[in-house]
């Protein structure tokens, strides 16, 4: 008698639930109260009102009280004040300083310059010449930062050599005096500087572009090509997603 055989059966391999797909962090959007577009907050600058209801810049986005905001740079500024735009939206008065716009770009500036100091602590930066073409022989930089005053031949040849390596011009940053980058960064003049880390780098691209409507990021008599990059927010919310502390492994 011919024994039954034992049914073989298929074994499913099994499959590792990949999860839920990553979704992108959403951007934070506001109204500007000059233009009346909508544009991601990274885009605008803050506007609150202080004692004696005079405007008050809130660079950070963290005062107290009801804010405004306005596309970050001198035009919608003035265009503001000029249509009584901050009165309309905060029901007051909103005294003006004469000096708002001069006002804004120094503390937006003040902003940059502190982020940098974060990246010194967090190890995230390369300081002098040798360090910095250290860094660029290393990797395609995220981001020169050349003093605006310092000798333009240091400053040359390390845009070159960065062309030469990785076959690109590396976004560049010549808003600052020597003294105000050692300032921030604990030495007495800092000429040449590279930031180290991509989301550091991105954070801080996106506080240079609201620097960029109120002063040059890159000087007027440096090569026009150096001054193509835009600088600004991403629409896809890279930027704009965590905290300083985050970004600079805080």
């Amino acid at each position: 008698m011919r024994r039954k055989q034992p049914r073989k059966t298929k074994r499913l391999a099994k499959r590792a639930d990949p999860g839920p797909a990553p979704v992108a962090p959403k951007v934070r959007e506001r109204r500007c109260v000059a233009t009346g577009e909508t544009l991601p907050e990274a885009s605008l600058v803050r506007f609150v009102l202080g004692p004696g209801d005079v405007l008050v810049p809130d660079v950070a986005a963290k005062l107290p009280g009801r804010g405004v905001w306005v596309t970050s740079t001198r035009e919608a500024l003035a265009r503001a004040l000029k249509t009584g735009a901050f009165a309309k939206s905060l029901k007051a008065q909103a005294k003006a300083p004469a000096d708002l716009a001069d006002l804004t770009e120094s503390l937006l500036a003040r902003r940059c310059l502190e982020l940098l100091g974060m990246a010194r602590r967090g190890g995230a930066i390369a300081l002098g010449a040798t360090a910095v073409e250290a860094a660029i022989r290393e990797r395609a930089p995220y981001m020169l930062i050349e003093a605006a005053d310092g000798e333009a031949d240091g400053r040359e040849r390390l845009v070159r050599l960065a062309y030469g390596l990785w076959r690109a011009e590396p976004p560049l940053c010549g808003a600052f005096q020597a003294a105000e980058l050692g300032m921030a960064l604990g030495r007495d003049r800092v000429i040449h500087a590279c930031l180290l880390q991509e989301r550091l780098a991105l954070l801080w691209t996106a506080e240079l572009g609201r620097l960029s409507g109120f002063r040059a990021i890159v000087p007027s008599s440096w090569p026009p090509s150096w001054r193509t990059r835009r600088l600004g927010p991403s629409t896809t919310g890279g930027m704009a997603s965590g905290s300083d502390d985050d970004a600079f492994g805080g």
